[in-house]
């Protein structure tokens, strides 16, 4: 061999140590792909709670959770943030605007990607589709289609290369949705088998993708046939679940097999974050925390000035749609607080008539600390509306038994003839109470649609969803089966007035054998009043 050859070999020889040294470079030094670290940013169940002042303060905002989220881009640009869905529905700013607003604000904010949620579709589809075109961001879900020709309505994943790492997101709604909303929000289309799109998903990204993460509007909650721990459960290789839909709160994640399934509760109350350490193509480490709103202003957080400046936008937009005017009103209803906090009352059993209408429930109730000033008499507005039920709660439908329908009835009644935010007024039934008798012995005959209440039967009760987490101390309602989900109470309200009126809400629907005689604290007042 000549000297030319040999020097032609060796300098072969020496470039492919050079390569095979490059190739096995970790990619924190910046060179090859497949190793490094990822954050995940992620919300769910906002229910458009973007200002800070939601939920008495303890919304974070979103123009606090954009700030956040942009100083974890700037640290570690390898960032997403995902979100789970239940996003453009829930507040009178937003559902004004059939979510229309929300487009703008969530753009500013830079999300990556959301799963669309079953109050997603509280608009009707075809508004949530107009909606996610004005989304600089993809909506994902593997599992909705058209019955008519089996088409995707969304994509369901998107691939994301982020310095050297390949991530795959694919999204999942719950099939609950089909009857969560109303049905004719959802015509034509069909909600897969999660579990079987799941391992297609899986299936099309795991071989080209260092990490594979699920988005999804499953839940945890145990009723549910479909869960995000199932999928965790028969679905290999997904590294990570970005869940919502049950409003569950994971401080650390929650492990099962070789996924973490994460979710941060409702209503922005937290932030969350996953860090990823991925490793030659796989993910060897998954760190979850959460991110209170106070510790995020502890972190120096502060409010994201262009949001703030869409928000304002947004505000006026709303401003001027609460004006119009959707029905006319023959007469003012009385919304005094110490009046609806103990007795039963015109706008209470109107409120609770509303209900009952929408749901389709046999028995509907409405606690006195949920409806917060009068109906006036001539045109009412949507912003009337609003404020008469200011907080954007979500209306239910479950199943349960007569004998929790009593318990429910027992504790409005407790304290008695104090004032109290959980005093329901009701349709669908009638009550006999004897407030002289001991607590949790006070009612003597419950009527459902005049038919005796059989503690052992199991009906149809439908509330706020406030009443059905246990709020104003109804425990007996947590756990409920949940079987049915519908728009916001102001919503409601306004539709029901639009399509059907005031008839029929006179008092008399609560009898009470007996009166006691008011504190007389409250005596002045109401005197006063």
């Amino acid at each position: 061999m000549s000297r030319m050859s040999r020097s032609y070999s060796a300098l072969c020889l020496a470039l492919c140590g050079f390569l095979l040294a490059l190739a096995w470079t970790p990619a924190v030094a910046g060179a090859a792909s497949g190793t490094g670290e990822l954050i995940i940013c992620h919300t769910n169940d906002m229910h458009a709670r973007v200002q800070s002042e939601d939920d008495w303060g303890k919304a974070i905002g979103l123009a606090e959770l954009a700030a956040a989220v942009k100083a974890v881009r700037a640290e570690h640009p390898a960032t997403l943030w995902l979100d789970a869905g239940d996003t453009i529905h829930g507040m009178p700013m937003i559902n004004v605007t059939k979510g229309e607003s929300m487009a703008p604000l969530l753009n500013e904010a830079g999300l990556d990607a959301m799963a669309p949620g079953n109050h997603d579709f509280n608009y009707g589809f075809e508004q949530l589709l107009k909606v996610s075109k004005e989304m600089k961001f993809p909506v994902l879900c593997a599992n909705l289609v058209r019955e008519q020709n089996g088409k995707q309505v969304f994509p369901g994943y998107k691939i994301f290369r982020l310095k050297g790492l390949k991530v795959g997101v694919f999204g999942l709604s719950t099939p609950e949705t089909a009857y969560s909303c109303n049905p004719d929000n959802v015509a034509g289309l069909k909600f897969q088998n999660p579990v079987e799109r799941a391992r297609e998903m899986v299936k099309k990204l795991r071989p080209g993708c260092d990490v594979v993460i699920g988005l999804m509007h499953l839940g945890l909650n145990e009723h549910s046939e479909f869960t995000s721990e199932r999928i965790a459960r028969e679905v290999k290789g997904i590294d990570l679940i970005v869940d919502g839909h049950s409003h569950t709160t994971l401080p650390e994640g929650m492990q099962v097999g070789k996924t973490l399934i994460v979710q941060t509760g409702w209503h922005d109350h937290r932030l969350g974050e996953v860090k990823l350490k991925v490793e030659s193509h796989k993910v060897t480490e998954a760190k979850a925390r959460l991110l209170s709103k106070e510790e995020l202003q502890q972190m120096g957080v502060k409010p994201d000035e262009r949001i703030e400046r869409a928000m304002a936008k947004a505000q006026e937009r709303s401003e001027a749609l609460f004006q119009q005017v959707v029905t006319y009103s023959d007469r003012k209803l009385s919304g005094e607080r110490l009046v609806l906090r103990r007795q039963e009352t015109e706008l209470g059993n109107l409120c609770a008539d509303a209900i009952r209408w929408q749901t389709g429930a046999e028995i509907a109730v409405q606690n006195g600390g949920g409806v917060r000033t009068d109906l006036p008499m001539g045109n009412v507005t949507r912003g009337d509306c609003l404020a008469i039920f200011p907080f954007g709660n979500v209306l239910r439908m479950a199943e349960v038994q007569g004998k929790v329908i009593r318990q429910m009835m027992e504790h409005s009644f407790a304290g008695y003839p104090s004032e109290f935010g959980g005093f329901l007024d009701f349709s669908g039934m009638t009550v006999t109470c004897d407030p002289t008798l001991p607590v949790g012995h006070r009612i003597k005959e419950i009527k459902v649609n005049g038919v005796p209440l059989d503690d052992e039967r199991i009906y149809t009760l439908a509330a706020n969803d406030f009443l059905f987490a246990g709020g104003d101390g109804y425990d007996m309602l947590k756990g409920a089966k949940i079987v049915g989900e519908s728009g916001t109470c102001e919503e409601v309200l306004a539709n029901y007035l639009n399509q059907v009126g005031m008839k029929g809400i006179e008092t008399g629907r609560l009898k009470m054998l007996k009166e006691l005689e008011l504190p007389p604290a409250e005596a002045d007042l109401a005197e006063a009043a």
